[in-house]
C-alpha cells in the first residue's frame, strides 16, 4: 500500500474517530415521535393490506389454512401459469398437483428465465404500506427466483401482517439476520417523462394468498 494512501486512511480514520461520540448522541436524540404501533384489529390490518394491495393492482384471495393448495391451484389457472419455481423450504401441502414444480436450489438464470413465475412464503407484511418482506430462507427461497420471472404469488399468513414498517422491523430484528427483500406490489418504475414500464427491478405481476384461520 503507499504512503499516500496510508494518509489518506489515518486521516480517514482520525476524522471519524473525533465525531464518534457527537454522531452517537444526536443519534439518540433524534425525535421518535413517528407511528411506532397501532391499536389496530387483526381484521382492519388486513382490510387495510388488501386495499394497498389492490392499489398496486395485484390480486388477493383470502382462504382459511386448510385450503391453501386448491387457493394456490385457483390463482395459478387464472393466470395460465403452468410451470413454477418453489424454494426447497415450502411445504408439499401448499403444491397441488398441477402446474409443473421446480424447486429453486441451484436453478441457472437462464431455467428461472423460462419459468412462469415463483411461488413464496413470506416473513413479514406491513398493512400501511401494503409492502411483503421476505427472509430469503428456506420457504422465501433466494434472492434470484423472487425477481427473475415475471409472476410472483406469495402466501401471507394473517399473523405476519402488522401495521406499520418499525413493527416490521422489530420483528425482523428479533429472528433473522439473512438478506431481507422488501415488495410493494409489482414491479414498475418510471423514466423522467413519467412514462411507466412494468417489470424493470422484479415480476410484473403479483398475487397474493391471504391466510385467515
Amino acid at each position: 500500500m503507499s504512503e499516500a494512501k496510508d494518509e489518506v486512511l489515518r486521516r480517514v480514520r482520525a476524522a471519524l474517530r473525533d465525531v464518534q461520540g457527537v454522531r452517537e448522541q444526536e443519534y439518540r436524540s433524534l425525535a421518535r415521535d413517528y407511528l411506532q404501533t397501532s391499536e389496530a384489529t387483526v381484521e382492519q390490518r388486513l382490510h387495510l393490506f388488501t386495499e394497498r394491495l389492490q392499489d398496486y393492482d395485484a390480486n388477493v384471495y383470502r382462504c382459511g389454512g386448510s385450503h391453501i393448495g386448491e387457493t394456490i391451484a385457483h390463482a395459478l389457472a387464472k393466470r395460465e401459469k403452468h410451470r413454477i419455481v418453489v424454494p426447497d423450504g415450502v411445504p408439499e401441502s401448499w403444491l397441488p398437483q398441477h402446474p409443473q414444480w421446480l424447486r429453486a436450489n441451484n436453478l441457472a438464470f437462464d431455467v428461472l428465465d423460462q419459468c412462469d413465475g415463483v411461488l413464496t412464503g413470506c416473513a413479514v407484511a406491513v398493512a400501511f404500506t401494503g409492502t411483503i418482506i421476505l427472509e430469503h430462507s428456506a420457504e422465501n427461497g433466494w434472492r434470484a427466483p423472487t425477481l427473475i420471472p415475471d409472476y410472483h404469488l406469495c402466501v401471507v399468513r394473517a399473523e405476519q401482517v402488522v401495521y406499520s414498517l418499525p413493527e416490521a422491523i422489530r420483528r425482523m430484528a428479533a429472528f433473522t439476520s439473512a438478506p431481507i427483500t422488501t415488495i410493494s406490489g409489482p414491479s414498475a418504475t418510471a423514466d423522467i417523462e413519467m412514462t411507466r414500464i412494468k417489470g424493470v427491478h422484479g415480476p410484473r405481476f403479483l398475487d397474493i394468498v391471504l391466510v385467515c384461520d
